[in-house]
């Protein structure tokens, strides 16, 4: 069995689950679109092909191996993607939840099945009620806090961007009673991804034991940026800009506290990172990052120290 363990984003990783391009399928239709940064580089012709993919994931998976973590791949499902499995699943504390994800991905939670017959009955968690909504890179964990994205507005049944609900953020407060559970509404754009926050993790996430990187303009009400930075404190946290967003440089992965892997290009954040201590390991996902996700949402952390 799994003794499943995730309590932050930091603590030393021992076991996750990272997705793969393999058998990716061709480019969707305009209509498929699931998020604007796809739909932008559909209509451009440059949307990102399996032979250029394949090979960032695995240059992700080669810095797993060199730091010595167990890692769980999920069976391919032909045509199908199944690069994202922070969208799929998430664990907290030694909880696995899977994750109500839109009706067209159904296809790719079954392939993880022999890493969930690994966890006790008692400790998976299937949302029943359907109009309860939460992906995992809505969820970010640290410590006693359970930092929830959110869309709380009227349209949110019009927005294919919006995907965790204000009832999705009750749920995880009903089940965790003795945690902080703080939600944050989030900026959403159907037709510009430079304006939408798919997830939290496109507008912050921690760093190391005490750091964040974040983007302001991410939040619909500038009173959950400054919970944020009175929380972490001005001087620890790392801002990015508009088009740092949109190249999603707050969707790096820690591996441990002083240990973070990133996108070669983001040349002002790894800067940062190294000039606080950090050990950056870079490498190329560029084109992965094309379809509004990073390495962050290529993971679901399965046990941390």
């Amino acid at each position: 069995m799994l003794p499943l363990n995730v309590k932050n984003e930091t603590a030393r990783l021992r076991a996750v689950v990272l997705g793969t391009a393999v058998s990716n399928g061709p480019t969707p239709k305009p209509q498929d679109a699931y998020d604007p940064k796809s739909l932008e580089h559909i209509f451009a012709g440059t949307y990102p092909l399996e032979k250029d993919m394949v090979p960032e994931m695995e240059a992700f998976n080669a810095v797993f191996e060199k730091y010595g973590v167990q890692v769980y791949r999920p069976e391919i499902v032909e045509n199908e993607n199944q690069i994202f499995t922070r969208d799929i699943g998430f664990v907290i504390d030694d909880v696995f939840f899977k994750a109500n994800i839109l009706p067209d991905r159904e296809k790719e939670f079954p392939a993880i099945h022999k890493v969930i017959e690994q966890i006790p009955a008692a400790k998976f968690v299937e949302i029943e009620d359907q109009s309860i909504h939460i992906e995992g890179g809505d969820v970010i964990l640290w410590n006693d806090y359970i930092f929830i994205g959110t869309y709380c507005r009227p349209d949110y049944p019009e927005i294919k961007t919006a995907r965790t609900n204000d009832k999705g953020v009750q749920f995880i407060r009903d089940y965790f009673p003795n945690k902080k559970v703080v939600d944050f509404d989030l900026v959403k754009s159907t037709k510009e991804a430079r304006d939408n926050a798919l997830h939290l993790d496109c507008c912050f996430q921690p760093v190391g034991e005490d750091k964040a990187i974040i983007y302001k303009e991410g939040f619909c009400d500038v009173e959950d940026y400054e919970y944020l930075r009175d929380l972490f404190g001005v001087e620890n946290l790392f801002h990015i800009t508009r088009q740092e967003m949109y190249d999603m440089n707050s969707n790096v992965f820690s591996i441990a506290p002083n240990v973070v892997v990133s996108e070669r290009n983001f040349t002002r954040l790894n800067n940062w990172l190294r000039q606080n201590g950090f050990t950056v390991e870079e490498i190329p996902y560029a084109e992965i990052s094309k379809q509004e996700g990073l390495l962050r949402c290529s993971t679901l952390p399965l046990i941390r120290d």
